[in-house]
């Protein structure tokens, strides 16, 4: 009779119905507890959601002045170099489009002869442009040898504004300005600064790999997701509460380097007549996608867990950095040294 009301755990013989109540028991509990999980990230979402609607800044509803708009305005500012006809009758799968000064001579060589060299990847057209101002002070002899680098290498683009620190937002307008004009028909852009290591290879292969929708709308590359604002007047990232009184920054792409697909330009231009000007180019940009509704996308790898942008210095290590699209922090030197190197990367790595 035993053998029919039990069965064997082990080295005991516990009755069915002992057996029968503990299992019942077990399902009731993981009822529960899937139902308090369920709760509990109901709540989370909810508290997500209007957390986020009060921190959130509010979308602009009018232009902004016009003596404001006219700061970052592309008809304020004239060309004094300019390459018109770089992208007449092709249509260039990435043109980058690198932010200097009129005096980084020896920044334009380096990369030159690194990230930015013609032919790079074979039957991939990119194109590359150096985007600079006027000096503070005018240097004629400075701008004689633009004139003649400008007409060896057709890369260079120039225009009156101020070159200084506080005026990035206005460069990057420029670009944005010039890739919306003239290049049109290029897949994407990257605005990258010049003290970046750019594994180009990579870029290619990963954005070979977005799906379709990255043709439209798309941005990519480190996303800051938290930032507030600076009001600390000694720092070099304040911003007044006049400027921007708003608690917290929208989403947005570090200034370092940033992927985006050509359409974004023109409206990026648009929508900076919503946005009043501020000397956070990085943070401005992101303004502007907030108008346009547009959430850049964070570069990573393996779940998130590795930037494929990124921001901080790193140690040279030629199969580690063949793992990222860019690393922040190289003089010229360094860069055309280690640059040889990784070459090797592609058989070694």
């Amino acid at each position: 009779m035993w053998a029919k009301l039990t069965f064997k755990l082990g080295n005991f013989r516990l009755p069915k119905f002992v057996m029968h109540f503990f299992l019942n028991m077990r399902k009731r509990w993981r009822y529960k507890l899937l139902k308090y999980f369920a709760i509990a990230g109901l709540i989370t979402l909810v508290v997500i959601l209007a957390f986020n609607s009060t921190i959130r800044p509010s979308l602009p509803k009018t232009p902004v002045p016009k003596e404001l708009y006219d700061v970052i305005s592309p008809s304020t500012y004239k060309f004094i170099l300019n390459q018109p006809e770089l992208c007449e009758n092709r249509r260039p799968f990435l043109v980058l489009m690198i932010p200097l000064t009129p005096k980084d001579t020896e920044a334009r060589t380096a990369i030159r002869r690194t990230w930015g060299q013609d032919g790079l990847i074979p039957l991939v057209t990119i194109l590359h442009l150096f985007v600079i101002g006027q000096p503070v002070q005018s240097d004629p002899v400075l701008q004689e040898h633009l004139v003649r680098e400008s007409k060896e290498y057709g890369d260079i683009i120039q225009m009156d504004f101020v070159d200084s620190y506080h005026n990035l937002t206005i460069k990057t307008m420029m670009i944005m300005n010039w890739i919306a004009t003239y290049c049109q028909g290029a897949g994407y852009a990257m605005k990258i600064d010049a003290d970046i290591f750019l594994n180009v290879h990579y870029l290619v292969d990963y954005l070979h790999e977005q799906s379709e929708s990255s043709g439209k709308d798309y941005i990519t590359g480190s996303v800051i997701s938290d930032a507030v604002p600076n009001r600390d007047c000694f720092n070099k990232w304040y911003i007044s509460e006049d400027l921007y009184p708003d608690s917290w920054y929208p989403p947005y792409v570090s200034g370092a380097a940033y992927v985006f697909s050509v359409d974004l330009a023109r409206k990026i231009s648009w929508a900076s007549r919503f946005v009043q000007p501020i000397p956070l180019e990085d943070v401005y940009v992101g303004l502007c996608l907030h108008v346009l509704g547009v959430k850049p996308v964070y570069a990573t790898k393996f779940l998130g867990f590795r930037n494929l942008f990124e921001v901080r210095r790193l140690k040279y290590e030629r199969c580690t950095f063949a793992k990222h699209i860019i690393v922040n922090g190289f003089n010229p030197q360094n860069l055309i040294r280690i640059w040889h190197d990784f070459q090797k990367s592609y058989f070694t790595c």
